[in-house]
Formats: structure tokens, sequence, C-alpha cells
């Protein structure tokens, strides 16, 4: 726990028997619940996980990442938790950082953290490839300009919400592919939530999971896309489904927690 309030830890895997006990191995004794949703893996991945004495549950059938996403934040919710933290269970992500992203949000400064790979230009000397590091900072840049906000990246897989923003959100009509974690942040910003982001390594090798050129490509595609369908909903034309919902519903007046309350 921190501040009192309980955390979960979600992992979206898929193929991730190499990578899952160093990541499991990091995480700091601040977690409540460590929670693992498989999406039919065709390793050893299951078996691994609860090994590890992970909370796990498989899907009967692939759903995608973005699927994965929505059983990870709905088990965690059911368990509980407060804050919920979502890592990929590569180790491409320091999870020894879970306290400080999850902290942002345990004592109520930010409704969303995440761990930035670009915030101080880090992510080239971990071995991103280049033409990922070149779309990142591409979308980026343009989604900053249509939202009106000044993220460093929106890309990141690991992210702390607070269980209110995962209540508010209605992330039954995201995509299940990977552009899911793009729509979920664009409906945040326009329900109104705080997002505040820290620095976080990454660290690429073979056995990290990622999404090929082709896929890179059509998740661009859906970026641009979800940043339109952002600022139409904003001037209120023709809003797309993930955006029908009532704006600035998270806005609230900022309230410090006070010293003697914090535990």
């Amino acid at each position: 726990m921190i501040n009192g309030k309980r955390i979960a830890v979600v992992m979206p895997a898929y193929n991730a028997v190499q990578t899952l006990e160093a990541t499991v191995r990091d995480l700091p004794d601040c977690v409540d619940d460590r929670i693992l949703v498989d999406d039919r893996s065709t390793d050893a991945t299951v078996s691994m996980a609860r090994r590890l004495g992970l909370t796990v549950e498989v899907h009967e059938r692939n759903r995608g990442y973005g699927g994965n996403q929505k059983t990870c934040y709905a088990r965690a919710c059911a368990h509980g938790a407060d804050v919920i933290v979502m890592i990929h269970p590569d180790y491409q992500y320091s999870p020894l950082l879970v306290t400080s992203l999850a902290a942002m949000v345990a004592y109520g400064e930010y409704d969303i953290a995440l761990g930035s790979r670009t915030l101080v230009g880090g992510a080239l000397a971990g071995g991103m490839p280049f033409y990922k590091y070149v779309s990142n900072r591409v979308l980026t840049v343009f989604q900053n300009w249509m939202m009106g906000a000044s993220l460093s990246e929106y890309h990141t897989g690991f992210r702390a919400f607070s269980r209110q923003v995962i209540e508010a959100l209605p992330l039954d009509r995201n995509s299940e592919d990977f552009v899911f974690d793009n729509q979920m942040l664009a409906q945040a910003m326009f329900a109104g939530a705080r997002m505040g982001e820290i620095s976080c390594p990454t660290r690429y090798f073979p056995e990290a999971s990622s999404i090929n050129f082709r896929r890179s490509c059509v998740y661009g595609l859906g970026v641009l896309k979800t940043s339109l369908q952002f600022r139409m909903a904003l001037w209120g034309l023709l809003p797309a489904s993930i955006f029908q919902f009532s704006s600035g519903r998270l806005q609230r007046e900022r309230k410090p927690v006070a010293l003697a309350k914090r535990q």
C-alpha cells in the first residue's frame, strides 16, 4: 500500500516466459496484487506466472493487446485496487519505478502517471530502433498540438491510473488492438484527468516484445485517427463512440493531501 491505497500491478502478457521472472523479481514490496492476464500464449507463460505466485487469468481466445488490458483493469478493480499500474512483462521498462509512479496517483497529485522513455532523451541509448523513435516524436508532437497537451510521449507501456479514472472511462468501446493505449489517454484527457510523467529507462533486446513495422504503421494511423476524433469531439462535431460521454467529468478542485494524513 501507499498512503493507505491498495496498489495492483497488471501485466498484459503474450509469450512472455523469457522475461516474466525478471519483471516480477523487481516489483517493489508496496504492490498488494500482482495480476497477469494471458492472451493465449503458445509458450510457458502461464505456468511460469503461477509458479511465481501471480494471480493469473487466461483468455479463452486471443483477444489482442487492447482486449487484454480491458481484462487487466477489470480484474484489478474486482480485487479492490485503488491504484492500478500497468507494465509490460517484457522487462523493457523498470519495475523498480512502480513505487514512484504509483505514489504520484496514491497521494492525489495526479489521476494518471506515465513512465516516459523520452523525457530525458534516453530512448535511443536504450536501444529503441531509430524509425520507432522518429515516429514516436512525430506522433507525439501531432497529438500535443491536436489535444492541447504537452506530454513527452503517448506510447509508453508503463502507466498508473486511479480507480476513478478506470471506472469513469468507457474502455469497452475502445479497440482490442494496440491503439487501445492511445484511445485511453485521449479519453482521459477529454474527461479532464490530471496527468504526470517520470523518466523511465528503456531496454530493447531480442526477448523484449515489439510490434513489427507493418503493425507499427497501422498503430500510427490509429493514433492520427484518435487525435482527429478527439478534436472533433471537443468541437461537438459527430463525436466518435469512444468520446460519447461528458467532457471534463474528472475535473475537480485540487486539494493537496494534508501531511498529517499521509501514511
